[in-house]
């Protein structure tokens, strides 16, 4: 969480943490990064009470990111923690990745296959990005994939409809690229 404080900071973004339910409405953007598992994530958001303000902010369509476990949140579950709602934004689940002998978590550079989005904005083509996880969206609707990368099989690697974003990759430790991402999400508030 820290890091991408850090990256935004750097971007020149003005950061301030969610302290309470009653406070989000004080934010232009949300940026959720989700560490940790998914069930962990969702019963952080819960028990501090952020877990329908988060939905409402969600469907009110205002400026959201989610970056690694806070995209794969905006899904409705995780084979991670089969039980565990999430957000439900997007319709679909969280995978693992099945392919026989491969390295999980991945960890490493991956190149992106982009679609039209304001993330991208100034962006090398097949920008490269800097990924850690064992689990991926699988998005019910492919329409809402806004980049997809291969690690063993292909995967969606961001998602976007309207202001509401995803990302499985770190922007903050993605360095020029990343930065770059961060600062079109803010640019586009």
């Amino acid at each position: 969480m820290r890091s991408v404080e850090k990256a935004l900071v750097h971007i020149g973004a003005e950061v301030r943490r969610v302290a309470s339910p009653e406070t989000l409405d004080e934010h232009d953007a949300v940026v959720l990064p989700g560490v940790g598992a998914f069930a962990d994530c969702a019963t952080n958001l819960r028990s501090r009470g952020l877990w329908e303000p988060m939905r409402q902010w969600l469907r009110s369509g205002r400026p959201f990111l989610g970056v690694c476990v806070g995209y794969q949140l905006l899904f409705e579950g995780s084979e991670e923690n089969p039980g565990v709602p999430g957000l439900g934004f997007f319709g679909g689940q969280v995978r693992r990745f099945s392919t026989p002998k491969l390295k999980i978590p991945q960890i490493g550079w991956n190149t992106l296959e982009t679609r039209p989005s304001p993330l991208w904005s100034g962006l090398p083509e097949n920008p490269f990005v800097f990924f850690v996880h064992s689990f991926f969206p699988a998005p019910a609707d492919p329409t809402v994939v806004s980049a997809r990368t291969e690690y063993g099989e292909s995967f969606a690697a961001a998602a976007s409809l309207g202001n509401v974003h995803g990302v499985q990759f770190h922007p903050e430790k993605s360095q020029a690229n990343g930065l770059r991402i961060l600062q079109n999400f803010v640019q586009s508030i």
